[in-house]
């Protein structure tokens, strides 16, 4: 028992410093020395968990995949309004990567590595396939308006696009400190075209509240 202890507490150290020097330097110029240094363990406890740089990046994909779905799996599972949820899912997002490395390295990766598999498949899809249930529900709860030929697939893939798209500009430009605004801008403008005109003013307050919040 103890040994094992000793092996995840080992693994944890080495993701911690592999998400710190991915974040520092990128996927590409990152090197398993320095975050063997970083790490403070040996080579040979470093290639006990992991086989190759490449090994552990999807290693720190895995586990930021896991931190994330945890906190928004918190939101869309409970009993808040599903369009509701999906706007909280937007911050909740920024939050994470704001407060755990190891979850803004996974988004750092996924995009560089360029193929956005963990060791469990496509993380993008399974977002998408949470999106697609949400969206459902707020057509059933009459939040979101049903339209004949837009289906809900289309609609979530467009919806978590946009939101993919606000926070890839932001890190590209330098200007993640300013996500969170820009995010309530992108639901300012995607709102008028997803409720009716008497739920608008309400819907876009509710995201200006989460922003501050």
């Amino acid at each position: 028992m103890a040994r094992q202890v000793r092996a995840e507490v080992t693994r944890a150290s080495v993701l911690m410093a592999a998400a710190d020097v991915f974040l520092r330097l990128g996927y590409a110029n990152a090197g398993l020395n320095e975050i063997i240094e970083q790490s403070g363990v040996t080579k040979g406890a470093l290639y006990f968990h992991f086989s190759s740089k490449e090994d552990l990046a999807r290693g720190v994909i895995d586990e930021g995949q896991i931190r994330l779905t945890a906190g928004m799996t918190s939101v869309s599972d409970g009993p808040t309004p599903a369009l509701e949820a999906l706007v909280a899912l937007s911050y909740v997002a920024i939050e994470a990567a704001s407060s755990d490395p190891i979850v803004a390295a996974m988004l750092r990766l996924q995009h560089e590595i360029g193929d956005y598999q963990g060791t469990h498949g496509n993380v993008v899809s399974s977002w998408q396939q949470g999106f697609e249930r949400l969206v459902a529900r707020a057509v059933e709860e009459g939040d979101v308006l049903a339209e004949d030929d837009v289906s809900t697939g289309t609609l979530s893939t467009f919806l978590l696009g946009s939101l993919l798209g606000a926070h890839v500009v932001a890190t590209a430009t330098g200007a993640f400190d300013d996500l969170p605004r820009r995010m309530e801008r992108v639901w300012y403008f995607i709102l008028p075209g997803l409720v009716e005109p008497s739920k608008l003013v309400y819907f876009r307050q509710f995201a200006s509240w989460r922003l501050l919040r």
